[in-house]
């Protein structure tokens, strides 16, 4: 199987919310998996459920007084002021939810699963990853645990030696970078909007060396994220010469996104994902930001479709549709209704937008930063 490119999903993800009011209250992992077995892209044979990563486990980032305190949130169903303040649960941004520890459990388990599968190498998608900003003693930014840095630790145990960790969400990974910015081997590249929370990943930062920001301007669109692609992603991947690259494919970066300002289309992350792709023998892709569910959704299926072989452009016959338009998306009210092309095609037409001096100034930058560290 190491070189068929499989699946890992789970059914915790359909019916699971954070809340009426919530930004991810709006389905994401089901409708990928109902969307790419409508298309018949997802066999039985591929499909992998993922398991629940037990507290124990969680020990390996996150301290045991955390793990305690949001298993006992889930249980109880309430958190004190104290473990408020202290964990960040309960809060606005990461509510008591029924399947608080559940959920973000099966993404960890799904992550350490896919260390574990490419051990011999191969393709893995697992969209209910890229929870990337969850902190050791606390939660974060929607984040209770942080399942890249569990999939980065998993690769590691299971024999490969030096991991490019690539993250393209609208919103720095600020989690991962505090993991492993003083690893010499786990190299960290990530794009990012400018000014967005949490703020952080700023072009100066260099970790132990491998550490690679760079922030966009708003309002960029593809041709941005081809620049990076071309002239810092790819280039600092290869010559660090990874034996597993993980990618985190957030979906806020597109036009449709509620939180973020980029414009990009889905042909921005497909450029970065084949670019990426032959440089490793193992190639794990992960979910992360993205809360439209028509574009979150039609994006991350046409990623299992680019790494399972199939044909993007076909357009979606009527069962696949039908996933699309039983989709809702409350208390919203930016679209009243879905325009027929999210509901006809996965990718949207390109978005290539502007090259400003300041992102090709930043982008030079790096590359000198990319020419010394060589």
């Amino acid at each position: 199987m190491a070189g068929r490119a499989r699946f890992i999903g789970a059914n915790i993800y359909r019916g699971s919310s954070y809340g009426s009011r919530h930004p991810l209250r709006v389905p994401r992992v089901s409708t990928v998996m109902d969307l790419a077995r409508a298309l018949g892209w997802l066999p039985d044979d591929l499909y992998l459920p993922s398991p629940r990563a037990k507290p124990a486990a969680l020990h390996g980032f996150h301290t045991p007084e955390y793990i305690a305190a949001l298993v006992a949130a889930e249980t109880t169903q309430e958190v004190s002021e104290e473990v408020r303040e202290r964990h960040h649960l309960g809060s606005h941004s990461n509510p008591v939810f029924p399947e608080m520890y559940r959920r973000p459990a099966t993404g960890v388990g799904g992550a350490l699963l896919a260390g574990e599968l490419l051990r011999e190498g191969g393709v893995i998608h697992l969209p209910g990853g890229g929870t990337h900003h969850g902190l050791p003693d606390r939660a974060n930014g929607f984040c209770y645990l942080n399942d890249p840095v569990f999939a980065i630790l998993s690769l590691k145990a299971h024999g490969a030696k030096r991991v490019a960790y690539v993250d393209i969400d609208a919103h720095h990974c600020d989690g991962v970078e505090a993991a492993f910015a003083n690893d010499p081997d786990t190299l960290l590249v990530s794009t990012h909007e400018e000014n967005r929370w949490p703020r952080t990943g700023a072009l100066g930062d260099k970790g132990a060396g491998q550490v690679f920001n760079l922030p966009i301007p708003s309002g960029l669109g593809d041709d941005a994220m081809a620049l990076a692609r071309d002239a810092v992603i790819l280039p600092a991947v290869a010559a660090f010469r990874p034996d597993a690259v993980v990618l985190q494919c957030g979906a806020d970066a597109l036009l449709e996104d509620p939180q973020s300002r980029l414009a990009m289309s889905g042909h921005a992350h497909l450029g970065v994902l084949r670019g990426l792709r032959p440089l490793s023998p193992r190639f794990l892709v992960l979910g992360g930001g993205g809360y439209n569910p028509w574009s979150v959704g039609r994006l991350w299926t046409a990623v299992w479709g680019e790494l399972s072989g199939r044909d993007l452009d076909v357009p979606l016959p009527m069962r696949a549709r039908a996933v699309l338009a039983g989709l809702d998306w409350p208390g919203q009210r930016r679209v009243k209704a879905p325009p027929e092309a999210w509901l006809s095609t996965l990718l949207d037409a390109p978005r290539p937008g502007d090259l400003p001096d300041l992102l090709r100034e930043r982008v030079e930058r790096l590359q000198s930063r990319l020419l010394a560290w060589v």
